[in-house]
């Protein structure tokens, strides 16, 4: 079960959040992490990267790569999809285990920061990044640039 982190930024920080981990990963790795649908394949790749390397959710490192990772799925929601950032109040928290989401067009709210830590925690292809996004009830019909 995923826990509010007070660490994570506010909807309205979400984007320079993304913004800054897809800086760092780039740098570091030189992965395409271009806020298309097909680069949630490379979030799953990493996450799975992480299980199999034997890493604990509590370690710092991986806390911030999940949170980043968790805000660059997101951003691809608001990107692709038409989804905007949106703070949690009080019981969507409670539900969510998470301070933030996304507001997709048609009023649902997903939890894309959750969405990652099931991936990490559970593994498997029903966790994917990219069939959660593939499947998404609510998308805009026509992809924002």
């Amino acid at each position: 079960m995923n826990t509010v982190d007070e660490r994570t930024p506010c909807a309205r920080e979400m984007r320079p959040h993304a913004a800054a981990f897809v800086t760092r990963v780039t740098a570091d790795h030189r992965l395409p992490m271009d806020y298309s649908v097909a680069s949630l394949r490379i979030v799953d790749f990493l996450i799975d990267g992480l299980r199999k390397g034997g890493a604990s959710r509590e370690r710092v490192r991986v806390r911030e790569a999940l949170s980043g990772l968790g805000a660059y799925v997101g951003e691809v929601l608001v990107r692709r999809a038409g989804a905007v950032w949106v703070d949690f109040d009080a019981d969507q928290r409670a539900y969510f285990g998470q301070p933030v989401g996304v507001r997709m067009p048609d009023g649902r709210v997903w939890n894309p920061l959750g969405k990652v830590h099931n991936r990490f925690d559970l593994g498997g292809p029903e966790e994917s990044l990219r069939t959660f996004y593939l499947t998404l009830h609510g998308r805009a019909r026509k992809a924002a640039a």
